[in-house]
Order: structure tokens, then sequence, then C-alpha cells
């Protein structure tokens, strides 16, 4: 049973949450919390499997609360709700540990199967909303290069990891390409691509590809087009 506790400030949108989610045979809402602060307590103590994590809301927003939440090292994971296109922090919330992020408009059936894919411990932010994220929230960012003098001591650690090969994939992988399209790209076998992502992940230490696509900017490994 997926355990999940609904975040939001407005009671109509927690409440519509709450009968979606209940109405699945393998879900259960343990909890809601109107604010931040309420979000971190309830984590704490009902350690549920999601956070459903709104971004705006009064007090402690869902950036600071996802970046306590992740900091705590518990084992439950943030999917946050934006509405994205006027949502200006949804790549911060990112930065801050959120395993994924979703369209407030989506179709019910898909923010099921998005929290389902939440609570395996997957990503679920598909290559075309990484797309999507990449092109609104990086062109504002500083261009940044492959220069030692610009990343921390740790960033050049796990960059000094990376083959040539993996390298490429990230890039890849940061443009927002999907295995088949990164194994048809560099003429390789869809098998091999996992592989590599998976290398890939545990050398720069995340946990899923959102965050390898951070890091990807982060150290200039990709750009904004």
């Amino acid at each position: 049973m997926t355990t999940v506790l609904v975040v939001d400030d407005q009671t109509l949108q927690r409440l519509g949450f709450r009968m979606l989610l209940e109405a699945q045979p393998d879900m259960t809402v343990v909890g809601e919390a109107a604010h931040g602060h309420d979000a971190v307590r309830m984590t704490a103590e009902l350690r549920p499997d999601v956070v459903l994590m709104d971004i705006r809301m009064p007090g402690l927003n869902g950036i600071e609360a996802t970046r306590r939440i992740s900091a705590s090292g518990g084992r439950s994971r943030v999917l946050v709700l934006t509405t994205f296109d006027l949502d200006e922090y949804a790549y911060e919330a990112l930065r801050a540990g959120a395993a994924g992020f979703f369209l407030k408009d989506a179709r019910p059936e898909e923010l099921v199967v998005g929290i389902r894919a939440v609570a395996a411990g997957d990503c679920v932010t598909s290559p075309s909303l990484t797309r999507r994220l990449i092109n609104a929230f990086t062109t504002s960012r500083p261009q940044q290069h492959l220069d030692p003098v610009h990343l921390s001591r740790e960033q050049q650690r796990q960059l000094a990891l990376l083959t040539e090969r993996e390298r490429e994939v990230l890039a890849a992988v940061a443009c927002g390409s999907s295995n088949a399209e990164i194994a048809a790209e560099l003429h390789l076998a869809e098998s091999t691509v996992k592989s590599h992502v998976s290398r890939i992940l545990a050398k720069i230490n995340v946990r899923d590809r959102v965050q390898a696509v951070i890091f990807a900017y982060d150290v200039g490994l990709a750009r904004p087009n």
C-alpha cells in the first residue's frame, strides 16, 4: 500500500486529491497539511511513501519544505505540484531534492501513475517536460563552462569520475532525450544506455534523472539552446 501525504493550502484541492487517491486500491492518504511547516512535521511523524507537495503556500513554501524533508534523510519522496508555465520556482524545488514534478492540470490517471512511479523510486519527469523545464529555467542562468575554477571540489571530483562516453550520455539526458533516443544518437544498444545512466547516477551521487539534469547544467556539461 502506497501512503501519501497531501500538502496544499487550498482545502478543496486537498479534498479532491484525497478522493482521487483513496479511490485507488493500492493507495491511502495518511494526512493533509496546509503549509510547509506542517508538511515537514507530519512527514517526520507519518513517514509517507510520497509527499504530494504544492509550491506556493503561505509561511514555509513548498521549496523550503522539500529541502528540509530531503535533508532529513528519511524514506519519503516529494512529488511537486506546479502550474509550471506560471510557477518559476519548479526548478528550485527540484534542486531542493524533489523526485519530480507534475502539472496541476494533468489528468487524474496520470497523477496516480506518477505517484506510483515516485513511490517505486523512479522519476516522473518525462523527456518532454524535462525539455520544457530546461528551456524555462536555464535560459536566464549564467553560462557555465567546464572550468574547475567555477566548480566546487565535490563537483570536480564527481565530474572526474565520468568517462567521456558517460559525459556524452549525461549531456543527452540533460537535453531531455529518452534512453531510446540516446541509443540511436550514439549508436548504442538501449540496454547499454541504461547501464551508463545507472553508473552516472551512482558516480555523481544522485537518485534520479532530474537531479542528473541539474548536475549537468551546474557543471556546464549542458547549456540552454
